[in-house]
């Protein structure tokens, strides 16, 4: 049921009679999200987070900053499922917050995290510039949920590992001892680029550069892989290809993130990517998941599974 009020603001109701209202943003249709009528606040919880928007006054800004909110609030989404902490560092120095900027606010300022903030250059909105700059780079995979998901894991590796012991001591065990100097082992890698081996034990090229990309990028693909079989179960997805193998058969009948078996969840996706990259080869579009999930990658990904466990409170 939908409502206004005196002033003209939409409101919502529940079952319950209970009144909500649309966040702030939703003037701008960056955001459908909706908050109790009651609420000091005027942001939904995914837009407080926001410390920096760009000039809205340029048309294509605009366009660009939907489109940035659409993959944030996917994000977030994902993130407040899982039950992770999502403060903001407007209020908190240890929380998190966004700033979506175009190049021109600072010369050398590029996509990337520091101390909790996020900063995604509005270019990367641009499908074409996205493109040219995946060629250059030489990567299989650049969309603006995958710059997110990676970011925010740089954010929760500071969160979750670096101020636990025996996490840290379990992770430099799986992915390496992250003490290793951060600008020699990029400067490295972009010279020599990652070694020829690095499919096996990594799930790019680019997580073979230090010990804290391989964790952003394997979280970027953890985050990919749940959401993907969340979906699939949402729309009730089952492939049965037993004609091609007996482990192609599935049936997306589960929410992953009620799951304590990582095993099964990567059961269910591996045939589930395998349909959709098949279904994309056919219309003559690159797949959406172009990547092989090995063993070792497995393993990295159950260390993150099971660190989040305590956080959805099974």
């Amino acid at each position: 049921m939908l409502t206004f009020n005196k002033l003209g603001a939409s409101l919502t109701s529940d079952r319950e009679k209970i009144e909500f209202k649309y966040c702030k943003n939703k003037e701008y249709e960056v955001c459908n999200w909706i908050i109790p009528k009651e609420s000091p606040q005027d942001f939904c919880r995914a837009c407080q987070l926001n410390r920096t928007i760009p000039n809205l006054s340029v048309k294509k800004n605009l366009q660009h900053w939907q489109q940035l909110e659409v993959a944030k609030h996917r994000l977030i989404y994902q993130l407040q499922k899982i039950g992770l902490s999502l403060r903001s560092k407007m209020i908190d120095a240890d929380g998190l917050c966004f700033d979506f900027i175009t190049k021109d606010n600072e010369a050398t300022v590029m996509t990337g995290h520091a101390n909790g903030v996020i900063t995604i250059l509005l270019r990367e909105a641009d499908s074409t510039l996205r493109e040219q700059a995946r060629k250059e780079m030489q990567e299989r995979y650049r969309t603006l949920i995958g710059h997110l998901r990676h970011e925010v894991g740089h954010y929760f590796w500071e969160q979750l590992i670096s101020k636990n012991e025996d996490a840290l001591r379990a992770f430099r065990n799986i992915f390496g001892n992250e003490k290793a100097d951060y600008g020699d082992a990029l400067q490295a890698y972009y010279k020599n680029g990652a070694p020829e081996n690095w499919r096996d034990s990594y799930i790019s090229k680019y997580a073979a550069s230090h010990p804290w990309e391989d964790w952003a990028e394997t979280w970027a693909h953890y985050l990919h892989i749940m959401d993907m079989v969340e979906t699939a179960h949402f729309f009730g997805l089952e492939v049965n290809s037993k004609e091609i193998s007996a482990n192609m058969k599935i049936a997306s009948s589960f929410d992953p993130y009620t799951l304590k078996d990582f095993e099964t969840i990567i059961s269910t996706c591996v045939p589930l990517s395998f349909a959709v990259n098949s279904i994309n080869r056919a219309m003559g579009i690159p797949d959406v998941y172009p990547f092989v999930i090995t063993p070792a990658v497995v393993n990295k990904m159950k260390f993150i599974h099971q660190l989040l466990l305590p956080e959805r409170k099974l």
